[in-house]
C-alpha cells in the first residue's frame, strides 16, 4: 500500500475516524496536525495541495488527496470486515454514514466545538441565534439512535461496520456540547461495548 498521511485536526471527531477505522485494520498512518483556529487549513498552500474546500480532514495515499472522512474510512476499510458483504447491509451501513453528516454531526458536532473548544463568550450572534435549534435537531438525532439501539448491538448487520465508527466518533463525547447520554441507555451500552472492541483507540490517542 502507498504511504498515508493523514491530514488533521486531532480532537476532531471526522478526523478521529479514520485514526479509528486504521487502527481496527492495523494499518499504520502518517500524521500532519493542523491548528483550524488559526486558519491553517485556510493557507494559499493548504489550499493549492491538500484541500481546496479549505478543511480536514484528508487522507493522503502517496501523493493524492482525498477529502471527506466517509470517502477515507471507505478507501480503507474497502475489502475489510468493515463493510457487509451483503447488497442491502451495505447501502443500510451508507444510509446510517449520511445520516450522521447530514442529522448527527451538524448539530452534535457543532455544538460541541461551538461550547467546549471556542466556549460561548466566544460566538457571534449568529451563531448564538443557532443554539437552540441546532440542540433541538442534536436530541432528535440521538433519540432516534437510541430508539435503533434498543434491540440490537450494532445499527447494521448484526456487527461492527463503517456505520458504528461514524456514530461513534461525536456520540461518545457529546456530553462536551451538553447532550445528555445518561437518559440514553442503549447509547450507552453502544459505546462500552465499541469502546471494548480489539483495536479500540481513544479519540486523543
Amino acid at each position: 500500500m502507498e504511504k498515508l498521511t493523514l491530514h488533521e485536526y486531532a480532537p476532531s471527531g471526522n478526523c478521529y475516524k479514520i485514526r479509528l477505522v486504521a487502527s481496527h485494520l492495523g494499518v499504520t498512518l502518517g500524521r500532519r496536525h493542523y491548528d483550524i483556529l488559526n486558519g491553517e487549513t485556510r493557507t494559499p498552500d493548504f489550499l493549492r495541495t491538500v484541500n481546496g474546500n479549505g478543511r480536514i480532514p484528508v487522507l493522503q495515499i502517496g501523493d493524492r488527496y482525498l477529502p471527506e472522512s466517509g470517502a477515507a474510512c471507505f478507501y480503507l476499510a474497502e475489502g475489510s470486515s468493515l463493510i457487509p458483504d451483503d447488497r442491502f447491509d451495505r447501502a443500510d451501513m451508507l444510509r446510517w454514514m449520511n445520516f450522521e453528516q447530514y442529522n448527527h454531526e451538524p448539530n452534535v458536532a457543532t455544538l460541541r466545538f461551538w461550547l467546549a473548544f471556542i466556549g460561548e463568550g466566544g460566538l457571534s450572534d449568529f451563531q448564538k441565534a443557532q443554539l437552540p435549534g441546532k440542540r433541538a435537531a442534536g436530541d432528535a438525532a440521538l433519540d432516534l439512535m437510541e430508539r435503533h439501539l434498543a434491540d440490537r448491538a450494532f445499527f447494521v448487520a448484526d456487527r461492527f461496520t463503517l456505520a458504528d465508527v461514524a456514530l461513534f466518533a461525536y456520540t461518545h463525547v457529546a456530553d462536551e456540547g451538553g447532550f445528555d447520554l445518561a437518559s440514553r441507555p442503549a447509547i450507552r451500552t453502544w459505546i462500552d461495548r465499541i469502546s471494548a472492541l480489539p483495536g479500540h483507540i481513544p479519540i486523543d490517542a
